[in-house]
């Protein structure tokens, strides 16, 4: 596509394929920036790269913000958490805005994150940090103290976090001290949080000038599991509630541009309860969930409101009406094999005679032995549906918990 050098010049920080597909497919000069073992496919299929590896921030780290600010690049996009500090740094020096590194470390670190939303009046649940396994020992003994448990009544579960991996990664469920002893000693630090009851959904924010340019709630059937986009309308009531809240956490982390990834909490009386929030895009490939259902590339998206020669009339024509021009509703299954032992990859007769199935992207298996998994795991593949009907897709994809994929 032809590159508008009136536009935006945009570094993508992080190796995804869709994300350079979407770049190619845009009217903005890109250029990816990836460790070096992506110089050859890069050579190869002409992709504008340069060669970085996102060690942890260093005395070099100033050479990859003046080598992109030599070339002229505008700004930089976070495509990973692990890129989301390096995001912070190149963009203080791009934008010549030093306080966009302390921005990024905020959204990187899960303590210091609770923190700030916390002073700008936000609610969270209590969390503290844990050095050593007593730390966690007396978290959960305090919890369950404060919620006034009596002998023999069962604990309250505690969840532990790693500060700085996303999402799912090193997440922990511990309920009794029995299970502290399971927690390899290399694991701490962790971010140690009581136990919210409540509805527990994400939503993905394009915000330009301070403003809520787009907002998408995606809907967990089960977390780690299943999203799908939009959300059931029994969710989707709660929106201005969330914009609300969107607004807040804007305002706390003082949000200029981006796309952000929080995740909150809806309780049985409908308080709202923050969990965390990612500079980033979110997992489980809902970027192409939502591009199946309003038809725009979320990626591009992205582009636009990082890109600071984007100008307001060009986000509302980018962006369609939220929810009244969804298409449908489309959501995605990870499957974890249910056996330990598995010999071929075979989907159920169920699923693909499904009117709403439309795809996956399973492979077959390489090992026959299934690795036990810890705490939330890697699934091994998603499984795409797409559907009129946001409560029949919503029990298909609980459905899928028990079919067997991997047998």
């Amino acid at each position: 596509m032809n590159k508008d050098p009136n536009k935006g010049y945009i570094a993508l920080l992080g190796w995804s394929l869709n994300a350079i597909e979407a770049a190619e497919n845009f009217d903005r000069r890109y250029v990816v920036v990836a460790p070096d073992w992506a110089e050859d496919y890069c050579k190869q299929h002409d992709i504008p790269y340069v060669s970085w590896n996102f060690e942890r921030l260093n005395d070099r780290s100033l050479e990859i913000a003046e080598t992109l600010r030599d070339m002229g690049v505008d700004v930089s996009i976070p495509l990973f958490e692990e890129t989301v500090e390096w995001a912070g740094a190149i963009n203080s020096v791009l934008l010549d805005n030093p306080r966009l590194y302390g921005q990024s470390l905020l959204l990187r670190d899960k303590a210091l994150m609770k923190r700030r939303a916390q002073l700008g009046g936000i609610r969270v649940g209590i969390f503290e940090e844990a050095h050593d396994h007593q730390d966690v020992i007396r978290f959960l003994k305090r919890v369950n103290q404060t919620l006034l448990k009596l002998d023999g009544d069962p604990n309250d579960p505690i969840h532990l976090k790693a500060f700085d991996k996303a999402g799912c990664l090193g997440h922990r469920v511990i309920r009794t001290p029995d299970e502290v002893d399971t927690i390899p000693e290399e694991e701490f630090p962790v971010l140690m949080e009581s136990h919210l009851d409540g509805w527990e959904f994400a939503v993905e924010a394009w915000i330009h000038d301070g403003k809520i340019a787009f907002l998408n709630i995606s809907e967990y059937v089960t977390l780690g599991y299943s999203v799908f986009v939009p959300a059931s309308p029994e969710l989707e009531r709660y929106r201005e509630q969330i914009r609300v809240q969107i607004e807040k956490l804007i305002k706390a982390f003082d949000i200029d541009f981006g796309l952000i990834h929080p995740e909150y909490f809806v309780t049985s009386d409908g308080e709202m309860y923050f969990g965390e929030v990612a500079y980033r895009p979110p997992g489980f490939k809902v970027f192409e969930l939502l591009e199946r259902v309003y038809g725009f590339n979320a990626y591009q998206a992205s582009m636009l409101v990082f890109d600071p020669k984007t100008t307001p009339e060009e986000v509302a024509e980018f962006f369609p009406r939220e929810v009244v021009d969804a298409n449908g509703f489309a959501g995605c299954f990870g499957v974890y094999p249910r056996r330990r032992v598995v010999s071929r990859l075979e989907i159920p007769e169920s699923v693909e005679d499904h009117p709403y199935f439309e795809s996956h992207e399973l492979t077959a298996p390489l090992e026959e032995t299934v690795t036990k998994r810890t705490a939330f795991g890697t699934h091994w593949g998603l499984v795409y549906f797409k559907g009129d009907d946001a409560h029949t897709l919503r029990d298909l994809l609980k459905a899928q918990e028990d079919e067997d994929y991997y047998i």
